[in-house]
C-alpha cells in the first residue's frame, strides 16, 4: 500500500499544473468504471486535525496524531499574583499560513522535505518540524537534486527562487504576502528610476530578500546616524520599510529621511504589518499596570525584539525576553505582563502561564480583533488538490472540497505535529 501511495503522490505532482478542478472531472469521469479496492478516501482537506494514519485513510493521514512529550516540571515562579495577558499575541496571518503550508508538505511527500531558512524565527517551532523529518538549509546548494523544498515566509530573494525551481523538486514559496507587497514595491520604484531608502536590520532574512530585489537602487538603514552617511541620492527617492518594525523604529528614520530628501514618496499604506502593530498596541496597553514584562519569541525574531523593547521604552522595571518557561527567573514581582512574537505559538504562552502560577490569576486584555486569513500557495493548494484527484483515480470515492483551512489552528497543528508516516 505504502508503494501505491507514494505512486499517487507522483502521479499528482504531475498533474497539479492541470488544476484541481480539472483533475476532479477527470476524476468524475472515470470513476464509474474503477473498481473501490479500499474504502473511499477522505480528501485531504479535511484531514490536518483527523485520526491516526492508517493505509485506509490515503496520503499522509493527520498531521496530529502524534502527542508531544511533555516536559519534565518546572517548579513556579514565585512572587507573581496576577497576569496581565496581551492580546492579539503570537501567531499572526502570515505565520499561521507558512506553518500550515510547511506541515501539508511534510504529509504531501516522502522525507526529508527541506526549507530554506528557518521557516518563521522561532526555535520550537523550527524543532518540532525537524522532528517531522524537515531539514532547513541556507544555501539551496545543500538541497538534493529533485526533492521538494519550501521557501520561508520571510521573503527570497529572485535568485534564491530561480535556485530553488532549477533543482528540479516540488518548490512551495511560502512568502508572506506583506512582504510580497514590499518586494513588488520595490521593483516598480527601481523600474521608474527611484533610488529606494530601505528601512531594515542588518543580515534579516526578510532584509537581505527585499534588498536583492533591486540591488542597484536600493541602500538600507536602520537609524538617523546610518540616514546621515547616504550619498547625495538622485531624485526620485522612495521610502519602504522591513514589516516587522517597530512604529518607533519606522518613524525616527523616516523624519531623519525627510529631513534629507523633502520629496520623499511614501506608499500610501504603511509597509508595517498590521499584525505587528497589534502586538504593539496590546503590549503598550498594559504596560503601564505592570511590574515586570515577559515577552516570549526568539532572539533572532525582529517582532520580538521590538516587543521587548517597546515595553523597557514604556518603563516596565524588568523585561524578560525568553523563548519559553524554563527561562523564567525563579521570582518576579506580582504583576506580570505577557506576551508573544508573531512566531510563538500559543501553547508556549500556556506553558508559561502554567510556570508563573498566579495566584490571583490571568486577566486577558485585547486591544483588537483579527480574524485576516492567508490561504496556503496557489501551486501548493494545486498540488493537494491533485493528490485528492489522483487517490479519486486510484481508489474512488466521493467528490473533493477545495482545500480550506482556515478554521484549523497553527499552534494546535504544532502542538501536535505528526512525525512522518512510517
Amino acid at each position: 500500500m505504502r508503494e501505491l501511495l507514494t505512486e499517487v503522490r507522483f502521479l499528482a505532482c504531475d498533474l497539479a499544473d492541470l488544476g484541481h478542478r480539472r483533475l476532479q472531472g477527470i476524476a468524475r469521469g472515470a470513476s464509474e468504471e474503477r473498481p473501490k479496492t479500499v474504502p473511499p478516501q477522505p480528501p485531504i482537506s479535511t484531514r490536518l486535525g483527523s485520526v491516526p494514519a492508517s493505509p485506509s485513510q490515503g496520503l499522509g493521514g493527520s498531521l496530529t496524531n502524534v502527542n508531544t512529550p511533555a516536559d519534565t516540571p518546572l517548579p513556579p515562579v514565585a512572587g507573581v499574583e496576577t497576569v496581565l495577558l496581551a492580546a492579539p499575541r503570537g501567531f499572526c496571518a502570515g505565520v499561521e499560513m507558512a506553518i500550515k503550508a510547511l506541515a501539508w508538505m511534510v504529509r504531501a511527500f516522502e522525507p526529508p522535505v527541506y526549507c530554506y531558512h528557518e521557516i518563521v524565527h522561532n526555535q520550537l517551532v523550527v524543532k518540532r518540524f525537524e522532528e517531522s523529518g524537515v531539514i532547513f538549509v541556507d544555501d539551496i546548494a545543500d538541497v538534493p537534486a529533485g526533492r521538494p523544498i519550501m521557501l520561508s515566509a520571510h521573503g527570497s530573494a529572485p535568485e534564491v527562487v530561480a535556485a530553488a525551481q532549477a533543482q528540479g523538486g516540488y518548490v512551495v514559496d511560502a512568502v508572506c504576502p506583506l512582504v510580497t507587497k514590499v518586494h513588488h514595491e520595490v521593483k516598480t520604484r527601481a523600474e521608474k528610476g527611484y533610488q529606494i531608502v530601505y528601512i531594515g536590520h542588518e543580515g534579516h532574512e526578510e532584509a537581505v530578500g527585499t534588498m536583492a530585489v533591486a540591488p542597484d537602487h536600493i541602500h538600507r538603514v536602520e537609524s538617523r546616524k546610518e540616514v546621515a552617511t547616504l550619498p547625495q541620492l538622485e531624485q526620485p527617492v522612495a521610502l519602504l520599510t522591513q514589516t516587522t518594525l517597530s512604529h518607533r523604529e519606522r518613524a525616527d528614520v523616516l523624519e531623519a529621511t525627510k529631513e534629507r530628501f523633502p520629496d520623499l514618496w511614501q506608499p500610501g499604506r504603511s509597509d508595517l504589518c498590521f499584525a505587528t502593530t497589534n502586538r504593539q498596541a496590546a503590549l503598550m496597553e498594559i504596560a503601564p499596570r505592570c511590574e515586570a514584562m515577559v515577552v516570549i519569541g526568539s532572539a533572532n525574531s525582529s517582532n520580538t525584539n521590538a516587543l521587548a523593547e517597546l515595553a523597557r521604552e514604556a518603563g516596565c522595571p524588568e523585561v524578560y525576553r525568553i523563548n519559553g518557561p524554563d527561562e523564567l527567573p525563579t521570582r518576579l514581582p506580582a504583576i506580570v505582563g505577557v506576551t508573544a512574537g508573531a512566531s510563538a505559538p500559543e501553547d508556549l504562552v500556556r506553558s508559561v502561564i502554567d510556570r508563573l502560577a498566579p495566584s490571583d490569576g490571568v486577566e486577558e486584555i485585547r486591544v483588537t480583533e483579527e480574524d485576516e486569513y492567508f490561504p496556503p500557495p496557489r501551486n501548493l493548494r494545486d498540488l493537494l488538490g491533485a493528490i485528492d484527484a489522483a487517490t479519486f483515480l486510484t481508489f474512488g470515492g466521493t467528490d473533493r472540497a477545495a482545500l480550506d483551512d482556515r478554521s484549523i489552528d497553527a499552534s494546535d497543528v504544532l502542538e501536535t505535529l505528526a512525525g512522518p508516516t512510517p
